[in-house]
């Protein structure tokens, strides 16, 4: 006896095929996962971070509640795996985050797979509540960058003896967040044959494995020539570490510790937090909402207005002053 839709992969069309089906045997969480995985990389294009958060998600649902048969899964389960995590001290997001994966992967099964599985739709994600949108004042942007160290030690005739390509790297990264609103993922999957320096744009695959356009300020893209001229290399990655190789997230978590402890600002300081900076910014300095949101490359203008409206509250105070008028 068989379930109903197959899930082998051809890598080469990158889509999934009906091959061979799967054995009804194999139906708990760590046995259903590789398939759902499988089917959100090349039916759904998940990104390979998707990916491996619904990996790390799935499993430790399997830990919290055991690996239960999915037919056997029931919303007091689902309750019970909300409770463990609250008990690990996971904060709302996470838990939202496990909740949603364990309810994508029950509507595989339960859709694609055909398999008896609970309602996938009486699954309620906790109710996140709004938090205060960090950003950095065009003060404390300074303060940080200026703790940035560019130049190496003056020799006896008190010359410049150049750069410190690790100063000037960061630096230059720090500019491009600040001048693209991008995420990290998507400044350091940059290639230098990417960037059009003429326009000042670059063409990135950003969430959702979506393409997008991106712009760089002037600043920005003056600090990207500059970093290129004093590199040495030909690889095209724009940020490349000391050993030649792609800058990762972990590189850039500890330079971002680094820095914000030298520079002495006491607000959380991440390489997303530039991303609000950037919009903030833009805000603040007039840009309509609609523009901000294709900056940002939100697919919907609701995510943008939930996250940066009524940031300012001087001005909405303002607003109300001038508008109001019955």
């Amino acid at each position: 006896m068989y379930l109903g839709k197959s899930l082998e992969t051809s890598a080469n069309e990158g889509v999934l095929v009906k091959q061979q089906s799967i054995p009804t045997s194999l139906q708990t969480i760590r046995e259903l996962t590789p398939h759902f995985l499988k089917y959100g990389e090349f039916e759904l294009s998940f990104s390979p971070n998707t990916i491996s958060k619904y990996a790390h998600n799935l499993k430790m649902t399997a830990e919290l509640i055991g690996d239960l048969s999915v037919d056997q899964i029931t919303i007091i389960h689902i309750t019970d795996l909300k409770m463990k995590m609250v008990a690990r001290g996971c904060g709302e997001a996470r838990v939202g985050s496990i909740i949603f994966s364990m309810k994508s992967f029950l509507k595989f099964c339960k859709d694609y797979l055909e398999l008896q599985v609970m309602d996938y739709k009486k699954i309620r994600s906790p109710k996140l509540r709004k938090r205060e949108v960090l950003f950095l004042s065009n003060e404390e942007i300074k303060q940080f960058v200026d703790s940035i160290r560019l130049m190496r030690k003056y020799d006896g005739k008190k010359h410049s003896t150049g750069y410190r390509m690790d100063g000037l790297r960061f630096r230059t990264l720090v500019e491009v967040l600040l001048g693209t609103g991008m995420r990290i993922s998507e400044a350091l999957s940059l290639d230098r044959d990417g960037i059009d320096f003429q326009k000042h744009e670059a063409k990135i695959i950003g969430k959702g494995s979506k393409e997008r356009t991106v712009f760089f300020s002037e600043r920005s893209i003056e600090w990207v020539i500059l970093y290129l001229k004093e590199r040495k290399d030909t690889l095209m990655p724009l940020f490349i570490t000391n050993l030649h190789t792609r800058l990762n997230k972990t590189d850039v978590s500890k330079l971002f510790q680094r820095h914000v402890k030298r520079s002495g600002i006491t607000k959380k300081l991440t390489p997303h937090i530039l991303r609000h900076t950037m919009a903030t910014n833009l805000l603040f300095n007039g840009c309509p909402i609609s523009h901000v949101k294709e900056i940002l490359g939100h697919d919907r203008l609701e995510t943008t207005c939930r996250y940066y409206l009524g940031l300012d509250k001087s001005k909405a105070k303002e607003a109300h002053g001038k508008f109001l008028n019955y």
